[in-house]
């Protein structure tokens, strides 16, 4: 098995371009550590970047990945939780002052909660997983009024707003939330358009941001 060209040619640009441009960035990065400001949880959807959407540097960002951009709510149960660790280690460690939950436009996971689609695995990984979003299915309401697209938009952005207000379920963040030491923000990126919503907390809406 041959390491796949496309990375190898990627990195022969990043070595040549960004990685020379920001040398010393990197190597203060490995000598200090990092200390990023902002967590962002975001879709592991190939179109949705964090770094690429925001610009970011290294050491910028500390971003958490999964499908549907889910953060669970605390569930001290004693087995293994990978966004639970990484909003422990962001919180706890690197001390953030941002947590941002970026979802998107045409979001597969979504879908297929929307649809109940058939598993794909005996597992049903995905299934299990997205049952998570049932919370933000009831307050996105009967999709009989909408179109099935701005049903899902309404959906994909009530999914965002589920997982901010899980993040009050974890007792040592909810506090340091209260206290303002830490704040939280939704944000929905279209993938067609490339525009930006941010969300309003007092009234749910996504405004989006001047380019």
């Amino acid at each position: 098995m041959t390491f796949p060209q496309r990375l190898i040619d990627g990195y022969n640009a990043f070595a040549v371009g960004r990685l020379h441009r920001e040398q010393d960035r990197y190597r203060e990065l490995a000598e200090l550590g990092q200390s990023p400001e902002i967590l962002v949880v975001g879709c592991c959807d190939s179109r949705v970047s964090p770094e690429v959407i925001f610009d970011a540097h290294p050491g910028e960002l500390f971003v958490v990945r999964n499908v549907a951009n889910i953060i669970p709510p605390y569930s001290p149960d004693g087995q293994a939780h990978g966004v639970s660790a990484a909003l422990e280690f962001a919180v706890a460690a690197l001390k953030v002052k941002h947590i941002v939950v970026l979802g998107h436009a045409r979001c597969g996971g979504v879908k297929a909660f929307a649809e109940d689609a058939e598993p794909l695995s005996p597992g049903d990984f995905i299934g299990k997983w997205m049952q998570l979003m049932a919370p933000a299915a009831e307050k996105a309401g009967p999709r009989g009024q909408l179109s099935p697209i701005d049903y899902l938009t309404k959906l994909e952005q009530a999914n965002i707003g589920n997982s901010l207000d899980n993040l009050m379920t974890f007792p040592r963040l909810a506090k340091l939330i209260e206290r303002g030491a830490i704040q939280t923000h939704g944000a929905y990126f279209g993938v067609a358009s490339g525009e930006l919503y941010v969300m309003d907390k007092a009234t749910g809406d996504f405004n989006r941001i001047a380019a």
